[in-house]
């Protein structure tokens, strides 16, 4: 299992996003800037409040774009193209679309 977390400040809805993966899942995590923590991206968010979630199987057909316009509804395209680079390195999605 991998998990990083993204402290994007205002370019997010909410302004942070963690995925965890594993071997059969990705999970898409928003959450809400704890501002008791601090204002800057080195402030610990570990606690910070989820707001919204996407869970997808890695064995869907349809696993990578879900979690790919999941991603667009929360952050720039610049953001989105980073963290789904990230996910590829750890995980394989299903590429049998039919």
């Amino acid at each position: 299992m991998a998990t990083k977390t993204w402290k994007l400040g205002e370019v997010c809805k909410g302004g942070v996003i963690t995925i965890e993966t594993t071997k059969t899942q990705v999970k898409v995590i928003a959450k809400e800037w704890d501002t008791s923590k601090g204002y800057s991206k080195g402030s610990d968010q570990s606690k910070a409040k989820e707001w919204n979630r996407l869970e997808v199987n890695l064995s869907s057909s349809d696993a990578e774009s879900k979690a790919d316009w999941f991603l667009f509804e929360l952050t720039t395209s610049y953001w989105v193209g980073e963290i789904m680079d990230w996910i590829k390195t750890k995980v394989e999605f299903n590429k049998n679309n039919w």
